[in-house]
């Protein structure tokens, strides 16, 4: 029943369609037009209004209805809305280096890591970076072991002990892959690989008459590139020499030698370097012995500045190095410390450094903190159970220790098998000498109960800002499961994590959230299928083997070695 009588004027003429009609149709024909859909009713941006509230999965699905609306889930800002809502950030994860803040955490990429675009294709760095979470990736192999360990090597320097580790040492600067064995030779070799797989390769022999050298790391330029497309790259020597190289990034073939530094004596200062970090001018090395040197390499000279040394610290250790002003830098690292009585845990040491243009540079200011820190003199209760808990995380063998001056994130080795435990108890003193080498790697130590060699420790960095009262610490964060067997190698950088095993596996770890996923399983049949080939390929197959893994990733891919066989995990497909 009606309050109100209806007017008896006519009633307003439909809302006319955004479709073209014959004329002289009536508007019941116009609405009950079968060319009349809820894509041609609307506009555009209602269409995006609406296409706005639906999650990525939704989208995708979309897309596959009609052309029109296809076209329009594929537009940009949604993807961009998407992508700050999914990760957070407006660029994509990977990239290693500081810069922009006066603290030093911002990541600044590395000389062709990531180019400045007007325009970013937003849905396609949501895919890769869903690659990223969930692992899926395209896998090549480099045909780059004739390049790094060629058949004449172990025929001029002599048979390598089997107690040294070989490495490949890699780098990533944007498409190309800078790669360099550990494996002693007269001339070692330095391979630049381009996307289309052309190889060059440069001599960094050493200016000593010495039988076997080897190079034992390699440091890139962080500063920003030249309008060249220049790139400095350093080459550190078992000899205690490093090299000085300049890199066309366009065209390898045009790179060269600049500079060659040869100390006067060698000494545990300048060799064997195990860690070094490239910023024009300032380079820092890392000796094995935990001698830290400082050496400015301005008006293409090379001058050493200071050293430091630490009896508290050992390897394996990694280094960062961030840039405050100009003329002041930040370096952290991390590295392995020894808990009392037998194992070991993890440290990080912050150090400022000063170069003005009419001082040397040097260390003005240090902080040290530790994972495991016994309080002095008595404790209560809490303090015990915090103590507690450190020692229950603390390991027999240390793998590797990386840090991104954010994260530090510390991977167990394998404790000893009790033959070896035995065979390294009591070396005699004629053996004392052939076996020091590796039996300061293969300690005696035994683990804890409570963490399995494949379970990461993750640890949160905080390094208040110079001048505050707080202290830094080294908080733990959580153990990262899911890995099998140990790790051979750890890389960090932007908050992720990407782990190589001794089995062949890889995995990749998001720090900020605690997942991790499977690139790579563990490649069981490397070694039967090279034995089905032939008897002579035993050896080579012992080679392999004895192998460190290494491993380096960028925003875009995961390059790996081992045994000299190089492979790339894309993950832009």
């Amino acid at each position: 029943m009606s309050f109100r009588s209806l007017s008896p004027g006519h009633l307003p003429p439909p809302k006319r369609l955004h479709v073209a009609q014959p004329s002289g149709t009536s508007s019941v024909s116009r609405v009950e037009n079968p060319g009349s859909f809820f894509d041609t009713i609307l506009y555009d941006e209602i269409i995006l209004s609406i296409f706005f509230y639906l999650s990525w999965i939704d989208l995708c699905v979309v897309q596959r209805t009609n052309r029109n609306w296809s076209r329009l889930s594929l537009d940009n800002q949604l993807w961009k809305s998407l992508y700050l809502l999914e990760y957070g950030r407006p660029r994509l994860r990977g990239v290693r280096g500081f810069f922009g803040r006066t603290d030093g955490r911002e990541v600044r990429p590395l000389p062709g890591h990531a180019k400045s675009e007007d325009i970013k294709d937003w849905k396609w760095m949501f895919r890769i970076s869903s690659n990223w979470r969930t692992g899926r990736s395209s896998v090549e192999t480099l045909d780059a072991q004739d390049h790094l360990m060629p058949s004449t090597t172990i025929q001029e320097a002599g048979r390598v002990s089997e107690e040294t580790d070989e490495k490949t040492h890699l780098l990533l600067s944007g498409n190309m892959t800078i790669a360099a064995t550990s494996r002693r030779s007269r001339s070692p070799r330095i391979m630049l690989m381009t996307p289309v797989q052309t190889i060059h390769v440069l001599s960094c022999h050493s200016t000593r008459p010495a039988p076997a050298v080897c190079i034992t790391a390699l440091a890139l330029d962080q500063s920003p590139p030249s309008p060249a497309h220049r790139l400095r790259l350093v080459s550190l020597l078992s000899t205690g020499e490093f090299v000085l190289f300049s890199i066309d990034h366009h065209t390898p073939a045009n790179s060269s030698r600049v500079l060659t530094y040869a100390p006067t004596t060698r000494s545990a200062r300048t060799s064997p370097i195990n860690q070094a970090v490239y910023h024009h001018p300032l380079l820092a090395t890392l000796s094995e012995s935990f001698h830290l040197s400082l050496y400015d390499l301005s008006d293409n000279t090379i001058r050493h500045t200071q050293t430091l040394t630490s009896f508290t610290s050992h390897p394996p250790s990694s280094l960062v190095l961030s840039t405050i002003s100009p003329s002041t830098y930040k370096l952290v690292l991390a590295y392995a410390i020894p808990v009392y009585p037998s194992h070991w845990s993890v440290g990080a040491t912050e150090l400022i450094i000063r170069g003005d243009p009419d001082a040397r540079m040097t260390v003005t200011a240090t902080r040290t903190t530790r994972a495991i820190d016994v309080p002095q003199g008595w404790i209560d209760e809490n303090k015990l159970r915090l103590i507690r808990e450190q020692w229950a995380r603390k390991v027999a063998r240390v793998a590797d220790t990386q840090t991104d001056g954010k994260w530090v994130v510390l991977a167990p080795a394998d404790p000893l098998a009790p033959s070896a435990l035995d065979s390294h108890a009591a070396p005699t003193s004629a053996s004392h000498s052939s076996s020091s080498a590796s039996s300061s790697r293969m300690t005696t130590y035994t683990s804890s109960s409570m963490h399995t060699a494949s379970a990461l420790q993750l640890y949160r960095l905080h390094l208040p800002a110079s001048g505050s009262a707080s202290a830094p610490k080294l908080t733990f964060v959580r153990s990262l499961h899911g890995q099998i067997g140990p790790v051979s190698s750890l890389s960090l950088a932007d908050g992720r994590c990407v782990s190589l095993g001794v089995n062949g596996s890889i995995w990749v770890w998001d720090l900020e959230g605690g997942t991790g996923a499977e690139v790579s399983g563990a490649v069981d049949a490397l070694g039967e299928s090279r034995g089905r080939k032939g008897e002579e390929k035993e050896e080579p197959e012992r080679e392999v083997m004895s192998t460190k893994g290494s491993v380096v990733f960028d925003e875009r891919k995961i390059v790996s070695a081992s045994g000299g066989e190089v492979k790339v995990w894309r993950f832009d497909v």
